[in-house]
C-alpha cells in the first residue's frame, strides 16, 4: 500500500450526516466505525462516528470522525491533514520531522485498533495525523 495524504474533517457530532452528503456529491465507498465498536459501547457518544473514510471513483479520500468524547469541537479549525500507509519507516520518518519542535496530542504508539497513530501540531500550526497500517494476516 502506498502512502496517502489526505484532509481529516473534525465534526461536532454530526459526522456520519455529513460524511454520508460527501458520499452523494461525490459517489464512492464509505466505511463507518463509531466509538461503541471500540470499548466505548455503553457510554452516551458509543453511536458518533470514532472515524470514517470515503474512497470515491475519481481517487478522492477524505477522513472524518466526531470529536472525541472529552475534546470541544471549534468551527473553523475541524481538518487535519492525514497521512496513512503501511511502510513505517518511512511514516515514523515523517512522524519525526513534523513533530519535532510543535505538540503531541497523541504520542506515535500502537492504538486499540492495532495500528501505529499519533497526532500531532507542527511548529507552524497545521495539524497532522500520521497512521502505519498494520498488516493484515
Amino acid at each position: 500500500m502506498a502512502s496517502r495524504l489526505n484532509p481529516y474533517l473534525s465534526f461536532g457530532g454530526d459526522a456520519r450526516q455529513a460524511m454520508e452528503f460527501y458520499e452523494e456529491v461525490f459517489g464512492g465507498s464509505l466505511v463507518l466505525h463509531t466509538f461503541g465498536e471500540y470499548g466505548q459501547s455503553g457510554t452516551p457518544h458509543a453511536d458518533k462516528v470514532m472515524h470514517a473514510m470515503l474512497e470515491t471513483p475519481s481517487g478522492f479520500v477524505l477522513m472524518g470522525a466526531d470529536a472525541p468524547p472529552g475534546t470541544e469541537h471549534t468551527a473553523g479549525n475541524s481538518f487535519s491533514v492525514s497521512v496513512s500507509g503501511d511502510d513505517d519507516a518511512e511514516l515514523r520518518g515523517y512522524w519525526q520531522k513534523l513533530s519535532a519542535q510543535g505538540s503531541v496530542a497523541v504520542p506515535f504508539e500502537k492504538q486499540m485498533w492495532g495500528d501505529v497513530f499519533g497526532m500531532c501540531t507542527d511548529r507552524f500550526g497545521t495539524p497532522w495525523m500520521i497512521n502505519v497500517v498494520e498488516p493484515k494476516g
